[in-house]
Parts: structure tokens; sequence; C-alpha cells
């Protein structure tokens, strides 16, 4: 009998090793993990492999989580995470779900009882995909070893493709330590989708007869590798532009046509809004723009990754959904077929807009206020990042001044929450960030409240050696929650933490280092201190409590 290419090219290998051979071939290169028995061969497949996987282990498997979706989000290749059974990967519920409203591509393989023991009540003992179902694009169990390959293949298929996010496959413990023979897995392809040129060009017709149109680009254009697309659009066009999550940085902070310092104003006077590649939640007012001041209400265009990501809730003047770089460069092509569009008077407005807005920020960014202004911490923080810094906010009023004063230079360096809002997801997306951009700065920028639910993960830092510059505006509240909840009631109540805690003595006590600022002349001392530490350094700034971001939405 001869045999065929693929017997030849098959191997017996554990199901853990099958599943480090498949993530590979999709590009991954760090594991991360909290230890579990469940899924020791996976760990396993990781130290035999050629060459060996790094393993990430983390204090809390929510930090493993936030971790491979930051790597999502800066690679734009699924992250991984490995959760142990039952509690393991329940810990991991909000993460994922973050990473589904993000769209970050994520592959989670969780632990799972012994199919053989299934039903007699085995150690953490639980069904997983139907509680993740919701919130993944694909939960599902990988019933056998010789389900393993494919289905996570599939699911790394699925995470890395529009529109992206998180994909869960558990596997009972007794299969995973199975062997079989499977062959080589083959290179991930990336999946497109080819938007209607129809719906663009009359999207273009509306841009063409717009006077005061803006253009408003979200996360989706960074993770569908569209930011070069987009920028030559915006320069070609002379649109004024305003970017929200990981779309800040495709335009360059300080750029002519960035006006997001005078959001309010652009969002209020416009005509036409074209929003590419983010949702119309709550962050762009449902989708509803123009009508002040006596301008009319705008007309809305929703551009989107894929079909199912366009609004069904707002009214639409026009919508297009596929590959964003096809997208941006369509559009471009059919405004300039015909004459260029005059919008120089309606950008000079909002650059003037603009430099009054910085002109008034200069104030609190070098305010000498007692206690500390929380803008006085960006007005030293901000000269001292480089162009291919990479920022993680974590916090609520804090990081709300972060949103306002931080633009980055470079696409890939702004990491949030996204819509779903996950206080504590800044540590893991920080040892991600170090682990991908090794020779960059990465800040993170902490509230006293997101602090406290992963700060142990310092002890991860230290372990793996990936310093980190945490900044952190300690205000003794949950600042987000305090003034709201005085404006309504008139007083507040669970909303106080203990006053001038020394977080940095923690971060001290774990291995790394740090200081407790209260004078504001010494922030940018420390911050110097911090950046030249090469170690995990904490910069724990008292802050004024009174001194609230002045926000005009709760998210509702």
């Amino acid at each position: 009998m001869t045999e065929t290419a693929d017997q030849t090219d098959q191997t017996t290998q554990h199901a853990g090793q099958i599943a480090v051979e498949v993530a590979r071939a999709h590009g991954v290169e760090h594991m991360f993990t909290l230890s579990g028995a469940h899924v020791f061969p996976l760990y396993d497949g990781a130290v035999k492999a050629d060459p060996p996987m790094r393993i990430v282990d983390v204090r809390h498997e929510p930090s493993a989580v936030f971790a491979a979706e930051a790597v999502g989000k800066l690679t734009r290749k699924p992250g991984l995470a490995v959760l142990t059974a039952g509690p393991g990967v329940t810990n991991g519920v909000s993460p994922l779900t973050q990473a589904y409203f993000s769209g970050s591509p994520l592959v989670c393989v969780g632990g799972r009882a012994p199919a053989g023991r299934w039903g007699s009540g085995s150690l953490q003992e639980l069904d997983h995909p139907p509680i993740l179902s919701t919130v993944t694009k694909s939960a599902r169990t990988a019933h056998t070893v010789e389900d393993v390959g494919p289905a996570l293949d599939e699911a790394f298929t699925l995470a890395g493709s529009s529109h992206r996010g998180p994909a869960f496959v558990d596997v009972p413990m007794d299969e995973l330590f199975n062997s079989t023979a499977t062959p080589a897995p083959r290179p991930a392809e990336r999946r497109t989708i080819e938007p209607d040129g129809d719906a663009l060009r009359a999207i273009a017709r509306l841009l063409a007869e717009a006077v005061h149109p803006v253009l408003v680009i979200g996360s989706d254009v960074w993770l569908d590798h569209a930011e070069d697309a987009a920028l030559r659009f915006v320069e070609q066009t002379g649109v004024p532009v305003i970017s929200n999550g990981m779309g800040r940085g495709v335009v360059p902070g300080g750029h002519p046509q960035l006006v997001t310092k005078a959001r309010g104003r652009a969002l209020g006077q416009a005509d036409l809004v074209v929003v590419v590649g983010t949702p119309l939640d709550f962050r762009l007012g449902y989708g509803v723009f123009g009508g002040k001041e006596e301008a009319p209400v705008a007309r809305t265009v929703h551009v989107a990754d894929s079909p199912e990501q366009l609004a069904g809730h707002a009214e639409l003047a026009g919508s297009a959904a596929g590959d964003l770089t096809t997208c941006f460069d369509v559009l471009l092509d059919a405004l300039l077929s015909g004459p260029k569009p005059r919008w120089g008077d309606w950008l000079a407005d909002l650059q003037a807009t603009v430099a009054q807005a910085t002109e008034r920020d200069a104030a609190l960014l070098s305010a000498e206020a007692d206690p500390i202004h929380p803008a006085r911490i960006y007005g030293e923080l901000l000269p001292r990042l480089a162009d291919d810094a990479v920022v993680v906010g974590d916090g609520g009023d804090f990081v709300s001044f972060a949103g306002k004063y931080v633009e980055p230079k470079r696409p890939g360096g702004w990491l949030d929450p996204g819509p779903f809002g996950c206080l504590g997801a800044g540590m893991g997306a920080a040892m991600a960030a170090r682990l991908v951009r090794p020779s960059g700065q990465v800040v993170l920028l902490y509230g006293d409240g997101a602090a406290g639910m992963s700060l142990m993960d310092v002890d991860t830092l230290v372990r793996h050696d990936l310093p980190v510059v945490m900044v952190m505006g300690n205000n003794g509240a949950w600042g987000l929650e305090k003034g709201p909840m005085q404006m309504l009631y008139g007083y507040d109540v669970a909303a106080d933490l203990a006053p001038q805690t020394r977080y940095d003595q923690v971060v001290q006590a774990l291995g790394g280092a740090g200081e407790m600022v209260t004078d504001p002349r010494e922030i940018g001392p420390a911050l110097d201190r911090a950046f030249a530490a090469n170690v995990p350094y904490l910069v724990n700034v008292v802050t004024d409590v009174d001194a609230a971001y002045p926000r005009q939405t709760f998210g509702v």
C-alpha cells in the first residue's frame, strides 16, 4: 500500500502538543495561564515545542485573559490564554466578555473534568460552553484527542477573522493526556469580506455634498490593518478626524486634521458624520450627531469590518461593511473622481477650537494645586512619552483625563478596556505590551480603585522580568461613582477608599520599586526615576478627590 502525503507527514503527539502546534501555526508566541492540573499537557506541549513557547503564569486568571487579549490587540493575531477547569474558566468570563465587546482576537483553552468521570462529580466539573456561548464567537468542547487540532484551528481562524473576537475550546482532562497521529498544521490564512462598491460610492456622494463632515476612526481600523489606508484617505481629502479606542494614533497626535480636542463642536455642528470601525454606542451618542447651536441634525454613515457590526438602532444615511482598507480606498477613488471637496473653512473653525482647548488645558497640565490636580500628572508625563510608547489605561476618573490629554503619535500605542469597561484589565495588558514591544516604553495608568483588582500581579512582572512604569492617580475614592452619586442624591456611599494608601510599598514588597508623591513639583523627577529603573515601578501620586473629570455621559 502506498502512503499518501498526509500520512507520511503525520506524527504521534498528545493533545497538549497538538494544541501548541496549532497555536504556533496561527502566530502565537506566548501562553498566559495560572497553573492547574487539568491543563498540564498544554504546559508540556509548550516546554517541549521547538523552540519552546514562553509560558507566562499569573496570580489571578483574569490577568491571563487580559494579557492574551492585549497581545491580540497589539499584534492583530489571536492571543492565547489557558485556564484550568471550573473556577479557572469562570474567572475568565469578564475578560472574555471585554474581548467580545472590543473585537479583540483571542483564543481561550479551558481544562475540563475527565470525560470518563463526567456526571459523577469529579473536581471542578462544569459544562463551560453554555456559560460562554453568548460572549464568544464560538464556545465548544473538543470531546476527543482527534478533535483537538481541528477545533483549535477553527477557533483561531474565527478569532482572527472579521469581526474579530474571542473563541473558547475546552478539552476533557483524560483526552488532553491522550495521543494520536496528526498532520502538521498549516499556516493560518486571513479571511476578508469584500465590501459593496455601490454602497461605498453612495457614501462618497454624501461626503461630496457635505459642508461640515467629520470622520470618526475606531479600533477596527487598526485591528483590520487599515491604518495606512485611513491616513491616506484623511490626508488626501482634508476631512476633520476624531479617533477613539485603538483608532487613536492612526492619525498621529498633533496632526492638523485631528480635532479630537474639538470633539463637542465637531460632532455637534457636523452635517455628516462617517463612523468607521467602531460601534455607535454610548461613546458616540448612539449615532445621533449635529443639532447644536441651531445646526441641523447630521446624517450618519456607518462603515464596519463585517455586516453584523453595522448599527441596527440608528437611522443611517449610508452604510457599508467589509475589508476596511478596501473601504477607504474605494471611498477615496470615488471622492477624488469629482471636484475636490472644499472643507478648509470648516477645518479651520475646528482647528481654532482645538487651539483654544489646548490653551485652556495648559493651565491644568501645569497646575500647582495642593492636593495635586490629576491633570498635572499628564502635564509631566506627556513630554516624557516616546513616540512608540504603549499607554495602558486602567481606571475611571483618572484615566478619563488620559483620554483627553494623551494623543498617541503612532497606531497601536493605546490600550483601554473598550465599551465593556472592565477595571483590573491594565496589568495583564501591560505585561503583554512589554512582551510584544520589548524595547519600547510601557506605561500603565492606574486608578487606585482599579489597582486593587490586579496589583498582586506585580509579582508576575517581577518573576518574568517585565519592567513597566505604573503611574497612579490616588484620590482615595471610586471617583467615577462618587461624583455622580452626590449629584443624584446629595451624598455618596460605598465610594471611599483609604486615603493615601501606600500602594508603592505593596509594589516594593513584591520585588518592584516605587514612591509616593504629594508635591506636584516632584512628579517629573519621580517619573524620570521610574523610566530609568528598568524594574516594575509605581509612581503613586496623591490627587485631589474633588478634581473630577468633567464628563458629559455616564454610559447609559
